[in-house]
């Protein structure tokens, strides 16, 4: 069997998991769905709920049964199912009609999940979240997950001009405007917040904004979002290094660099130079892709996590690396590392393991950060296929 063909199997199976579980799911960050941090100081304490959320999601074992956290719906697995499907209909005209229905009943479900008291459509995770520097209350907005869900959306109505899906983009654009706070420099450009509830200077999180602005401009012709577009994508790029890269963010904690997020900036980058027509940043541009290519694979097919180290090999890590290697037409690279994720990553039963250690496997299945994520990235590497056999 060739490689399209076990990549379209595989592919298959992993959908019909997907499909079988109704896109529900446990998450890594899911631990305080737990009915014991509902009781006194356990609901408060955030050192406590840092660690315990922390715990539950290092644990070689899975801990969720034990401490009764439910299955979940997450807006972010229904976004990358929508981009998944969006990309199949490239790659299977006959089942064209299932797949626009799927997408028309997910950004229904999305619609649903929207919170209220912000200026524009905006989603998080289905689970209170205790970030370093925030916390996050279940459905409350960020722009990770905001951003990520708007580009499927995007690609949504590219292919099939769903415009409910475009409205949600543009009414999202309000909430990148508005909600957002900003971190602004002294010749004007800023960083976009990763929530309204902090002001954290996270780069590939900005750039979720700047390529959401950058799409919607791309449409409507709006010279507000291309402004801000500019502005905050100006601030990312003084940030890069000398040799290409981004680290993660300004704060001590951040400054690893790693594959996903690395990925992130340059889709988003490359997303605002194709939409707003700006060739300032083709250079930025080349110098991250080359970092990219040359830093984040072993021995030409095994997608490392950080720039320094190979391990853990992560499914977010090696979905994101199908997403941009296809998008930069690095295709013999992308198959090897699809291949290598299926060998090494995929259960029999279609879905895929979270993380490979060094000396051990972490199996548990993880909705969104494992299958819908593989989903889209392995679905990308079929329609880039699909396009070079045309």
């Amino acid at each position: 069997m060739d490689a399209s063909r076990t990549i379209e199997a595989a592919t298959s199976q992993l959908r019909k998991y997907i499909e079988a579980h109704r896109y529900k799911g446990y998450d890594p960050y899911d631990a305080l769905k737990s009915p014991l941090f509902k009781l006194p100081l356990l609901n408060k304490n955030k050192l406590i709920r840092f660690g315990a959320q922390q715990l539950v999601k290092r644990s070689p074992l899975n801990l969720r049964t034990l401490l009764f956290v439910p299955k979940g719906l997450n807006p972010v697995t229904l976004g990358l199912c929508i981009q998944a499907y969006a990309q199949l209909i490239h790659v299977n005209q006959q089942e064209k009609n299932v797949l626009n229905q799927n997408i028309s009943n997910l950004i229904n479900e999305l619609e649903k999940l929207i919170p209220k008291g912000f200026h524009g459509a905006c989603w998080g995770y289905d689970f209170d979240w205790e970030a370093r520097y925030a916390n996050i209350p279940a459905y409350q907005p960020t722009v990770v997950a905001t951003g990520i869900i708007t580009n499927a959306l995007f690609i949504a109505w590219q292919q099939t001009g769903n415009q409910k899906a475009f409205d949600l983009c543009k009414s999202a654009a309000n909430f990148v405007l508005q909600d957002l706070n900003r971190t602004t420099d002294s010749d004007g450009s800023f960083c976009f917040s990763y929530s309204p509830f902090d002001k954290q200077v996270v780069f590939n999180a900005s750039m979720k904004g700047s390529r959401l602005l950058s799409q919607v401009y791309s449409v409507t012709k709006d010279e507000t979002l291309k402004k801000a577009a500019a502005d905050s994508v100006a601030f990312v790029m003084k940030h890069q290094r000398a040799d290409g890269a981004w680290i993660y963010s300004t704060s001590d904690a951040g400054t690893w660099i790693d594959n996903y997020h690395t990925g992130y900036v340059l889709d988003c980058l490359h997303e605002y130079v194709l939409h707003c027509d700006d060739k300032t940043y083709n250079e930025n541009l080349e110098a991250g892709k080359k970092f990219y290519i040359n830093n984040f694979f072993l021995e030409g097919h095994i997608p490392k996590f950080y720039n320094n180290n190979v391990f853990p090999v992560d499914c977010t890590a090696a979905a994101q690396s199908l997403l941009t290697l296809t998008r930069f037409d690095e295709q013999t690279l992308a198959i090897k590392v699809a291949e290598y994720m299926l060998e090494n990553m995929q259960h029999s039963k279609g879905y895929f393991y979270f993380r490979k250690y060094k000396n051990y496997t972490e199996k548990t299945s993880f909705m969104r950060w494992s299958n819908a994520w593989m989903f889209a990235g392995l679905t990308a590497v079929l329609q880039s296929q699909c396009a070079h056999r045309q």
